[in-house]
């Protein structure tokens, strides 16, 4: 197996990310490009992670599944500048990792068994879609982090908002104006420690796709030709605010 990435800092950024949600993950290589499927240990978060095989400008390998520590390699991954260029080659139980600028710089990074079961992104309907602005999705959930650890997220007369409201309150409200919204009246409530977690990938992309439904789990969609990323949320199923 061989892989080089010019300009690797989304994929520093992501792993980053993603460290805060998992401890462990398997970096799956295929025909397809490299992928990261994981669910948080509390049950209640998942994310899926790719990168296609045309962003590589190099791509030499069978299918290949390599169990990482995530804190050790973002720890490597964080030596990458704007103008590095990043190599990972497996030599059996260890990948290596050359990073590649004025001068060569090279790694080594234990391969790890992990035991917990893989699932793929589930597929679901929802009854609601909305793309937004990502600055203005992590203003909003800023926002209502200042009054309460969740928010709302409705659909309301073809209006988007997002709500958090105990003794306090904050509302951001979005018409089709502010916001391409597909969706029909619905309300589900998240936890917005994830949320602001999330709000870190939304900050490494134009716009944020947000797929909800009346007490559904929620789905983040961040999208560019050269990285996916996606979150799978469930609902805080609690008494109304």
């Amino acid at each position: 197996m061989l892989v080089k990435l010019e300009n690797p800092q989304l994929f520093s950024k992501s792993i980053d990310l993603i460290s805060e949600l998992v401890l462990e993950v398997r970096l799956k290589f295929n025909e397809f490009g490299m992928s990261i499927t994981a669910i948080d240990p509390a049950n209640v978060a998942m994310i899926s992670f790719r990168i296609p095989k045309s962003a590589f400008s190099t791509y030499e390998l069978d299918n290949e599944v390599l169990g990482v520590n995530l804190d050790s390699l973002k720890k490597i991954l964080k030596r990458t500048g704007s103008k590095s260029s990043l190599i990972m080659k497996r030599n059996e139980n260890m990948l290596e990792i050359n990073i590649e600028d004025r001068i060569r710089r090279s790694f080594t990074l234990n391969l790890i068994e992990i035991e917990t079961e893989e699932k793929e992104l589930p597929e679901w309907e929802f009854s609601s879609v909305v793309e937004i602005t990502s600055s203005d999705f992590i203003d909003s959930i800023e926002d209502c982090a200042v009054i309460s650890d969740a928010c709302s997220f409705i659909i309301e007369d073809g209006k988007f908002i997002l709500e958090a409201k105990e003794l306090n309150s904050a509302r951001s409200e979005f018409s089709s104006d502010e916001a391409k919204i597909e969706a029909e009246n619905c309300k589900s409530r998240y936890s917005l420690e994830y949320l602001q977690k999330f709000a870190k990938g939304s900050k490494l992309f134009e716009k944020t796709i947000l797929n909800f439904a009346n007490d559904h789990p929620l789905r983040i969609d961040l999208k560019s030709e050269s990285l996916s990323l996606s979150f799978i949320l469930a609902p805080r199923m609690e008494t109304e605010d």
